[in-house]
């Protein structure tokens, strides 16, 4: 399919789609002239996935497209075809509907998307609201620096105690591994679109206490009420809210492999764009929010969880405490606001 759209003729709305794939591919992802872009898509982003290649030509890249929908959803694996084609991309978009069951398949998506060296935008759930406004219209400069001072801050960081005003009451061990951002995609790596978060892997053993989710979880979009998590030496021992049936939701989710319930990211969102809309793919970005998740962080620095899912929970507002190798410490977050 290339060289199957022009940039003339477009509608208002598409051609604000449009600047808003521009501004990610070229500020996100330095997608260059001359280099080769592949999309893969489904039906129901097929729009989304038409703006990220016309903004791609508009930056001289040559672009291909790769449909979900001639297969069978959910989707398990990945197609064979759509493997042998990864080797001849320098960069990858992934717009497609976002579906619970499919998290085993986009996690290996993703694995074996970066193992020929691409650059990939992971954005399963990007709404045409997303594209057109907010977290994909920002200034992608600002978040860099404040991203940059956060992972400058949280080098050397033992442990933190986190708390929130819905209930979260954490202690996470972090075995000063290395923070990682999104708002700069490297050769080989991964981040979602809209970018705009940092995030580490905790140790997996090593968180204790209460979180009470009042934001958004992945994949099941915003709580019905708060729901509380118990954990221990860093495994989910309990989740409860009033509404019994979506707890048991999570409980089972949690459950589909042995590591699915072990702690694998901490993140913390930085873009002011962003908001929250039930779509985790958008929320997990918006600036004073905390997000954990149980599953897989082998793509992180020091990760050993190869859970194959993995599901983020977001609340607001948190305050973050980091104690230090050295015996210092200092509050980074304080009601969801960067101390300086």
């Amino acid at each position: 399919m290339k060289g199957a759209i022009s940039p003339g003729g477009v509608d208002a709305q598409f051609d604000e789609m449009v600047e808003g794939a521009k501004n990610a591919l070229s500020t996100v992802l330095c997608l260059k002239r001359g280099e080769d872009l592949l999309i893969v898509l489904d039906d129901s982003k097929e729009d989304i996935g038409k703006a990220f290649e016309t903004g791609a030509k508009f930056l001289g890249a040559n672009t291909e497209i790769y449909s979900l929908s001639k297969h069978i959803r959910p989707i398990l694996e990945v197609p064979t075809d759509l493997s042998e084609m990864f080797k001849d991309y320098k960069v990858i978009i992934n717009t497609f509907q976002s579906d619970s069951r499919e998290t085993p398949f986009r996690v290996k998506l993703l694995y074996e998307e970066i193992q020929f060296k691409a650059r990939v935008g992971h954005a399963p759930g990007i709404t045409t609201s997303m594209m057109r406004e907010g977290p994909m219209k920002v200034d992608y400069s600002k978040i860099v620096k404040q991203a940059d001072h956060l992972m400058d801050v949280f080098k050397g960081v033992e442990r933190v105690h986190i708390t929130a005003p819905a209930g979260t009451d954490l202690r996470m061990e972090l075995g000063r591994r290395l923070w990682q951002t999104d708002v700069k995609i490297k050769e080989g790596d991964f981040g979602n679109l809209p970018a705009g978060e940092v995030w580490c892997a905790p140790v997996e053993d090593g968180t204790n206490g209460i979180m009470v989710v009042d934001g958004s979880i992945g994949d099941l979009g915003s709580v019905p009420s708060p729901l509380t998590m118990k954990i221990k030496e860093g495994k989910l021992i309990s989740a409860e809210c009033d509404d019994k049936a979506f707890a048991k939701e999570v409980w089972d989710l949690s459950n589909i492999d042995e590591m699915a319930s072990t702690i694998g990211e901490l993140g913390i969102g930085l873009n002011p764009g962003a908001r929250i809309v039930g779509v985790m793919l958008e929320d997990e970005k918006a600036s004073e929010t905390s997000h954990i998740a149980f599953g897989n962080n082998l793509d992180m620095d020091g990760g050993r969880n190869d859970s194959k899912t993995h599901r983020d929970y977001l609340f607001y507002k948190p305050t973050i405490e980091a104690f230090y190798s050295d015996g210092k410490s200092r509050i980074i977050l304080k009601d969801g606001k960067i101390v300086q």
